[in-house]
């Protein structure tokens, strides 16, 4: 292809030196010139011509100049979509965004793909894991609210507050949802006599693969709340953020008629209440458990995440 000058005068021949000048400023020139056709060749110079010579023709891939002559285009990267401020995966309850089941454990590789941790396992140490929330899933029991708070962290969420999980709670029927079905450690157990072992027992993956106790998520179907929440009463505890503070002991015990607990500064707290669990620390959405550590896990022990809307 030969290129004419944009301003259509006959210029000076051009030495070698200035060829590669030539080659960054062609885009700039074909950006600025009027020149419709570009494929025509120059006239060549008579013998008569008594004007300067004609430009050193130049050959170019326009295609191959402007790949290595302009940055880049950066990727777009396309924000995932929201309904009310909240991911879709998450509803909104008032000033906050719940995800809308109870989480399940997810393991992300190296090459893109994802595998879901088996529910009735606990999490591996060397693991990262980020939590997730669907439809017709085993959600996570055997989980401490540490693990439970670094799963939402890997999510980009958090664990939600007493506050927080109460606010998204409201108006759920606890009669409709899981709840209140009889102990399984005595009955897979018989032998201990209500004596069980912390790992051997209420860790057992036994627990939560017998069929009928523990539900897939949203499989309960009227057990909602307002905000559209599911399985917030029954199915499995929920860890939530705050630790038992001395300002909240008193309240805690002022609240409601509940059965005695052992509770300590420090302690963690879960909410809801789990399939074997009925009133017995508070009805529904006030079911309140204080009596272990951040570090404790069980079979009963479960999550969702919380964020803030348009975060």
């Amino acid at each position: 292809m030969i290129v004419r000058s944009c301003s259509h005068t006959r210029r000076p021949s051009l030495d070698v030196q200035t060829m590669s000048l030539l080659r960054l400023l062609l885009l700039s020139w074909l950006a600025a010139c009027n020149v419709a056709d570009l494929s025509t060749p120059e006239q060549a110079p008579t013998a008569a011509s008594s004007g300067p010579s004609e430009p050193a023709t130049l050959t170019v891939n326009p295609v191959a100049v402007a790949s290595s002559a302009l940055p880049a285009t950066p990727a777009r990267l396309e924000a995932p979509p929201t309904k009310d401020g909240c991911p879709l995966e998450m509803v909104r309850a008032q000033s906050v965004c719940i995800d809308r089941y109870e989480a399940h454990l997810v393991e992300d590789a190296a090459d893109g793909s994802s595998t879901v941790h088996p529910h009735f396992e606990r999490p591996r140490a060397s693991v990262r894991y980020r939590a997730a929330s669907g439809a017709g899933v085993f959600p996570q029991g055997y989980i401490s609210r540490l693990e439970a708070a670094a799963a939402c962290k890997a999510a980009d969420k958090r664990l939600c507050s007493r506050q927080e999980w109460m606010t998204a709670c409201r108006a759920t029927p606890p009669a409709v949802c899981n709840r209140a079905k009889t102990h399984l450690l005595p009955a897979l157990f018989p032998e201990r006599n209500w004596v069980f072992h912390y790992d051997e027992h209420f860790n057992s993956p036994k627990l939560n693969q017998v069929p009928g106790f523990l539900a897939r998520t949203g499989e309960y179907e009227g057990c909602t709340s307002d905000a559209g929440a599911h399985d917030l009463v029954g199915n499995l505890h929920e860890w939530v953020s705050d630790p038992v503070s001395s300002s909240f002991i008193p309240v805690f015990e002022q609240e409601m008629r509940r059965q005695w607990q052992p509770v300590q500064v420090g302690n963690g707290i879960f909410m809801g209440g789990f399939y074997s669990t009925g009133n017995e620390h508070g009805g529904g959405c006030s079911f309140t458990t204080v009596a272990h550590e951040p570090a404790y896990h069980d079979y009963s022990t479960g999550f969702r995440c919380c964020r803030s809307p348009g975060a």
